[in-house]
């Protein structure tokens, strides 16, 4: 959202200290990504136990509130990492995690200003229009957030946003020269992918169980999951402007799959319930998985 914002004013930086602008958006935007760097690592704790401007009642609620467990001391191996493996519902996480959100965030992100660009604005114009797509994403995704964690659920507002996305995509495939459906197609997918992030990884997450499991699944889902930004770098190429078929048809490909895996997933974990339930084959200190 800010992004666009900030790419509209730094366009009007050009010539200053003579450099051009796009040397200037990687100047100030490379120095706060430094700066907060810098000040995470200083002031972000591993645990709990571990702040320091946290009072010993205040880390108290705080452990007790997330079930933080103590086996964090515990070093993970090489076995951790293949027992990991062994159960198909952690590997979906990632799964979903690439397709029905990195895929298509990324995609819209990097590319949103040359989307925008083909419905006839200048570089300053494109820049701000960019805007309102972030804007609407925010606020839906305060509001999933919301209701989300109010319910206890997890899966339906997933399977909400990812259907947004998909409508947006189908619109934009098939509709050409009417800028206000694009337009308005170009919000969806924006407030479709971007929900479905915190959505995705909350749920993934929360149903992983200890430090070992919660240390490796996070990465796994991020390293993998994030190996969509090099699949979104190659869809919205020039020569394919302005239609951008290939594009849109790899964006709707990953996210119905990343629907699929979502589907796969929501029913393992039923699975995983019932048996917890039955009380067979749960994990030591299980309890139910969230749907």
């Amino acid at each position: 959202m800010i992004g666009g914002l900030l790419a509209s004013a730094i366009a009007n930086m050009d010539g200053i200290r003579g450099y051009s602008s796009w040397r200037w958006v990687f100047i100030l935007e490379g120095l706060t990504t430094i700066l907060i760097g810098v000040i995470s690592y200083l002031f972000m704790s591993d645990f709990p136990e571990d702040t320091r401007w946290l009072n010993e009642e205040e880390k108290r609620f705080i452990v007790a509130r997330a079930g933080v467990d103590k086996e964090h001391a515990q070093p993970i191996n090489g076995r951790h990492v293949l027992h990991f493996f062994t159960d198909f519902k952690n590997v979906l996480g990632a799964v979903i995690y690439f397709g029905a959100v990195i895929i298509p965030t990324y995609s819209f992100s990097y590319f949103a200003p040359t989307i925008v660009k083909t419905l006839g604005y200048s570089t300053v114009e494109t820049q701000l229009h960019t805007v309102p797509p972030f804007a609407a994403a925010f606020v839906l995704c305060l509001i999933v957030a919301y209701l989300s964690d109010l319910t206890g659920l997890r899966s339906p507002f997933i399977a909400f946003s990812t259907a947004l996305t998909i409508i947006g995509l189908a619109i934009l495939m098939t509709v050409h020269h009417h800028f206000s459906v694009q337009y308005a197609a170009l919000h969806l997918v924006a407030m479709g992918s971007l929900t479905s992030g915190p959505l995705v990884i909350c749920w993934y997450v929360m149903n992983l169980r200890g430090h070992t499991e919660r240390n490796i699944g996070s990465a796994w889902m991020i390293g993998f999951g994030n190996c969509g930004g090099l699949v979104a770098t190659f869809t919205f190429l020039a020569k394919d402007a302005p239609l951008y078929h290939t594009g849109y048809s790899i964006c709707m490909g990953m996210t119905c799959l990343g629907a699929l895996a979502a589907v796969v997933y929501a029913g393992l974990v039923v699975m995983e319930n019932k048996r917890v339930k039955a009380g067979r084959g749960a994990k030591e200190g299980f309890d139910y998985c969230s749907l």
